[in-house]
Formats: structure tokens, C-alpha cells, sequence
């Protein structure tokens, strides 16, 4: 019945807050989570899944999501509790939610525990498998609620967890401009992380209030009066930095008092349009004295993140301590909450007594990242913020069953998946199951995708799957998995395809010692690295059309063939067959005298590093330790 009653209290608020939405959708999945979530314990903190998703929606709503990311925060555990299928989230309630929680389950995996990854690159990770940034708004609400609740995680993930939030999280959540969720982060976990620097900055921060009294009470107060003498419809508020923001700032520039921060308080004055901004900027300066240097029109020419308003310094300001810095921040209401909620602030507008809500699109979110990645002149790319590098690769992140992150290229296949884990997986390789569903070969992944891999008990690789694997690195693994296996049938193959191109072109064919490609840019080849080249040829991996411009053929050597007599083909020829096997050149081995032991003998063929077929009595002594690979059969014709 507790269980029931805080339902209830979440319905209750979805439909005060957000009329318009469909309620009896909202209260399906509820419903649909109680026997999922059950009494599962959250794995992190002291509490049930269903108390968790259920604290998370409280916070998520504060940014006025649309119905289908409040649905999404409530199912987002249905796939780690194996209580639902992506095909049943689909079925039951949409693509997009589908989506939502696929994206969401795959980052939970995502800590900076995963030592082969670097921070830079679980950035980069964050934000690239959040291609919908009520993904990336629901995981910072989760995390918000992880750290504000701290009393209630397992003492052994503490430290990680706000270790992770100010290296990963909140970083992030400043890129998009979503400051509100940005200063909660490190306010809850820059005393776990750095408590010392903490309870320094603390003991200053306290030591200059007692010094100085509530100026900043005053000064909002003085300002406001000001403002409205002149008619200037305004609000105004008054902020002091964040702990973690002096602790960053004293570190980067080297002091060790906090009074040494220009910004250290600031006001921000709030009116209803742009005109008003300029003209609250004349009448501050008149009130105060302005610093020089210090004036910012973000306003003009915003930041790459869409941040707008007017920044100046003021010192003397009334009522404030004639030593006192202040940072004075100038907006409208829109500017006001962009810089509060950045891209969130993007998600709905009012639409009479209701308030309907529209989703940012995953292009949207790509064209606000897209803005970030000017690179300044001189710089080179690993001078760059990891995260202005998104965009400039299109990768995606699928799991193993056991929860490792596997990064993929867009329009991968199981198969890329299997060699990606290892090259013995891939080759062996059988079917695959994604999301608990065989899927063809050919299949391709999507984020948070979660494969597993059935293989063979031994490699049983075709030739077909170079066609099929998206990467390189397993096309290249199958190549010389081939060329290391079927060598001598990929040398006949090359040989049989190049001798083509030749004829085609009426020039003489492959001699014995591949004369012909004795060089390859103007690099001589030894005898292997030709037969090499005419692996790479029978596995067309090398055009035949192409390959006479790497070749030196003096024109003196090539010699035409006649365009109608046809080739002489040697006595061996017509007394010796090949079975199932194309046409070679055919020789008698010397050391067993094949030839004249008479067609009783039983015979066996051994294919020649020059690319003939050599004929051995089956008893001869040279075949014992031969490769069988390399054998083939032959008889009497």
C-alpha cells in the first residue's frame, strides 16, 4: 500500500504540473513497474528501484519534460531487472521511449572505473550516446539525486560516485548549459572529494561575511530602487559563487584568498526585454563605478552554447564595502532561464492554461554541439575540449551481457562485435542474440544494444563476411585469417584472376618465378612476398585492373600474345586431371618417378610455392610430413 500511495502522489503531480499529457499513459507505467521493480534493491544506495525512478521523475519534472521522458526516467530499470524486452517497451509504449531507456540503460554502465577509457573519452561517450537530450537530462537528474541523498548510498560507492560527478557529470551539464543541474553536482560532492579544500574555503567565506555583514542583501536592494526610480520593470537577485567554482578558479590562477576572485558575488538583474538590458546598463554605471576591461556583451555575440547577457564589473555599488568586486549580470526572463537550464530550456513554451511540451530533437541537440566545434586558429585537435570533438565522428555504444562498453561504428553488425571482443570470437562466430533476439548476420546494432555472441567450437569463417563487417579491423582479420589458411588456393586464385587481366590485354601470362611482379613501387619482391601479392589478388583485397601501375614491365619484355591461337597445353596436361580443382600447370616430382610407375600407381598432387601442381606416388617418403593443406587430388587421365 506505501508503494501505491507514492504512485499515486506522482500521478497527482504530473497532472497538476502538465495537464495536456496523456495520464492514463503516465499511470500505465506505473503501474507496469510495481511488479517489475518489486522490492529489488537498487545496486548503489539504500533504497528500492521504485523508490529510485520515482524520486528521479520528482526531479526531472522541475525542468518541464514531455510526457514520454517522464515514462522513459520510470522504466529505466525495466531492462537491468530483466522485466522487459526493448520489443515489449516498443510495443507498449513507443519507439521514442524504447529509445530513451535503451540510451539510459547503456549509461549506467557508463563510471570512471573503466581504466581503458579516459575521461575525455566518457565525455565524448555521454554525449554521444545521448543523441536525445532527454537522455542526458534524465542521467544528470539521476545522479543529482544520487549525491543530494548521499546518506543513502552504500559508503563504499561514495567517493566514486562524486569522483565521477565532478570529473564527468557536471562538466557536462555545463557544456549544455544546464547550470542548475550543474552547481547541485558539485555542491553535493566537492566536500567528499576535496574536504580540506572545502573547509578552507568555508572558513573565508564565513570570515568575510563576519567582516562585512549581508552586503548582498543591500546591494539587490539598492539596485532595485534605482532601477525602478527610472521605470524599469525589474527583478533582481543576488548570488555568491559556488564552493567548487572558487576552489576551480583559485586553483587556475594561482591565489589563495578568496577575495582575489573578481566574480565572487554577483547580481543578476532581470527585465522583460532586450532594450531594457542596455538601458539597465547606463543607469548601473551612473550608480556605480564600472571596472575597465571588464564589460561583456554576451548579448551581441552569445556563447557557443547559447548563453546571452550583459556582464560588468562594479565596484561602490550602495550598500556594499568600497572593496567589494561585484559582477553584475543583466538579462531577460528567456536569457534568464536559457542560462539556468541551457538546452532544457529548449524543450516546450505555453500554450494557453496548459502546458504542452515538444521534445528537442536529437538534430537540435546535434546543432548546439555543432556550434562548439570551432577549433581557435593555431591550435590542433588534441588541444581541443574533448567534448568539442562531437559530432566529428559518428560512433555508437552497444554491451556485452556482462555490462562492458563496447564502441562501434554507426551500421555495425554482430559481427564487427564478435572480432571487436576478440579475433577468435569472430572467427568462430555462429549467430548472434541482441536484445535476447537471434538476429541475422547482417543486422545493425543500435546504442545500447546488448549482444551476445554463440561461436562455433572452431573458426568457420566464409568469404562472404568481408562483405558484411562495417570495420576495418575485421575485415582485416578475416583477410589473413584467409591468407594464412587457404594460402595455396588463394595464390591459384590470384594467379588464374592476374593471368586473365593479362590475356584480356594480350600479354604473355605468369611464368614460374611471377617475374612479373618482381617489383612493386619500384620495391623489389622476394618469392613469398609475390605469392603474397597474388593472395591479396584472389582475396580482392588489389584490383587486377589496377595493379599494372605499381608494376615495372619494360615494354621490351611484354610480348603479345597471338589474339587467336590458342595455348599448347604440355602432355602432363592431358594425362593428369585435377579433380574439382581449376586448371594448373602440371609437373612430375623426381624424387618418386611418378611418370614411369605406370596409371596402377596411386598418385597424390602438391601444390608448389610457384603455383603448379607437383605428382607424388602416395607412398613417396616426400609426402609424409607435407602440408595436407596444400595436397590435392589428382588421377589418371
Amino acid at each position: 500500500m506505501e508503494a501505491l500511495t507514492h504512485d499515486r502522489r506522482v500521478l497527482a503531480k504530473v497532472r497538476a504540473l502538465f495537464p495536456a499529457f496523456d495520464h492514463a499513459r503516465i499511470e500505465r507505467a506505473l503501474n507496469r513497474i510495481i511488479p517489475l521493480y518489486g522490492t529489488t534493491m537498487h545496486p548503489f544506495m539504500n533504497m528500492t528501484y521504485l523508490d529510485h525512478v520515482q524520486n528521479c521523475a520528482d526531479m526531472v519534472m522541475e525542468f518541464c519534460p514531455d510526457e514520454d521522458a517522464i515514462v522513459a526516467c520510470l522504466l529505466q530499470h525495466t531492462l537491468s531487472v530483466h522485466g522487459m524486452t526493448v520489443e515489449d517497451l516498443e510495443e507498449e509504449f513507443g519507439k521514442t521511449v524504447r529509445e530513451l531507456v535503451s540510451s539510459i540503460h547503456l549509461l549506467f554502465y557508463l563510471n570512471i572505473n573503466d581504466r581503458r577509457r579516459s575521461i575525455d573519452d566518457l565525455k565524448l561517450m555521454l554525449i554521444s550516446v545521448s543523441e536525445d537530450v532527454r537522455v542526458v537530462l534524465i542521467k544528470l537528474c539521476t545522479r543529482a539525486y544520487v549525491l543530494e541523498n548521499l546518506d543513502r548510498v552504500r559508503k563504499e560507492h561514495r567517493l566514486r560516485a562524486c569522483r565521477e560527478a565532478l570529473q564527468l557529470f557536471a562538466p557536462v551539464a555545463a557544456r549544455l548549459g544546464i547550470y542548475t543541474l550543474k552547481h547541485r553536482i558539485e555542491y553535493a560532492a566537492f566536500p567528499v572529494v576535496y574536504p580540506s579544500d572545502a573547509e578552507r574555503i568555508s572558513e573565508q567565506l564565513l570570515r568575510l561575511h563576519r567582516e562585512h555583514g549581508k552586503f548582498l542583501e543591500q546591494a539587490t536592494t539598492e539596485i532595485d530602487s534605482a532601477l525602478r526610480i527610472e521605470h524599469v520593470k525589474v527583478r533582481v537577485e543576488g548570488r555568491e559563487k559556488h564552493p567548487y567554482s572558487i576552489f576551480q578558479k583559485m586553483r587556475m590562477k594561482g591565489v589563495t584568498s578568496v577575495e582575489d576572485i573578481h566574480d565572487l558575488f554577483a547580481i543578476r538583474v532581470i527585465v522583460p526585454t532586450e532594450a531594457d538590458c542596455y538601458q539597465a546598463l547606463g543607469l548601473l554605471h551612473k550608480i556605480a563605478t564600472p571596472l575597465s576591461h571588464r564589460f561583456k556583451d554576451y548579448i551581441s555575440f552569445p556563447k557557443p552554447n547559447g548563453y546571452q547577457s550583459l556582464h560588468t564589473c562594479l565596484i561602490r555599488i550602495p550598500g556594499v564595502p568600497p572593496n567589494i568586486k561585484m559582477e553584475v549580470q543583466i538579462r531577460t526572463e528567456a536569457m534568464h532561464r536559457a542560462a539556468e537550464y541551457g538546452i532544457a530550456a529548449h524543450w516546450g513554451y505555453k500554450e494557453g492554461r496548459g502546458v504542452v511540451r515538444q521534445a528537442m530533437s536529437s538534430l537540435q541537440l546535434k546543432s548546439i554541439l555543432d556550434r562548439q566545434q570551432i577549433v581557435p586558429l593555431g591550435s590542433s585537435a588534441k588541444d581541443q575540449d574533448p567534448l568539442d570533438r562531437i559530432g566529428l565522428v559518428d560512433h555508437m555504444y552497444v554491451l556485452t551481457p556482462r555490462g562492458d562498453i563496447i564502441e562501434l561504428p554507426d551500421g555495425s553488425t554482430p559481427l564487427d562485435f564478435a572480432f571487436m571482443i576478440h579475433s577468435d570470437i569472430g572467427l568462430s562466430f555462429k549467430a548472434a542474440r541482441v536484445n535476447g533476439m537471434i538476429v541475422p548476420i547482417s543486422h545493425k546494432l543500435e546504442n545500447g544494444d546488448v549482444v551476445e555472441i554463440i561461436t562455433h567450437k572452431q573458426p568457420r569463417p566464409t568469404l562472404s563476411w568481408i562483405e558484411e563487417v562495417r570495420t576495418s579491423s575485421a575485415k582485416s582479420k578475416l583477410k589473413n585469417y584467409f591468407a594464412m589458411q587457404d594460402r595455396a588456393r588463394l595464390v591459384t586464385l590470384g594467379r588464374d584472376m592476374l593471368n586473365a587481366e593479362l590475356r584480356t590485354r594480350h600479354l604473355s601470362v605468369l611464368d614460374n618465378d611471377l617475374r612479373l611482379l618482381k617489383t612493386f613501387d619500384g620495391v623489389p619482391l622476394s618469392m613469398h612476398e609475390r605469392e603474397d601479392l597474388l593472395v591479396k589478388i584472389g582475396l580482392k583485397s588489389i584490383r587486377t585492373s589496377t595493379i599494372f601501375k605499381h608494376l615495372d614491365v619494360p615494354t621490351e619484355v611484354v610480348r603479345k600474345l597471338p589474339s587467336k591461337r590458342p595455348e599448347r597445353t604440355s602432355r602432363k596436361q592431358h594425362i593428369i586431371e585435377i579433380v574439382g580443382g581449376p586448371t594448373m600447370p602440371v609437373r612430375f616430382a623426381k624424387c618418386c618417378n611418378a611418370d614411369v610407375a605406370g596409371k596402377k600407381t596411386d598418385i597424390v598432387g602438391f601444390v608448389t610455392r610457384t603455383g603448379d601442381v607437383s605428382v607424388h606416388k602416395k607412398t613417396c617418403r616426400m609426402m609424409k610430413n607435407a602440408n595436407k593443406e596444400r595436397m590435392v587430388e589428382v588421377r589418371w587421365n
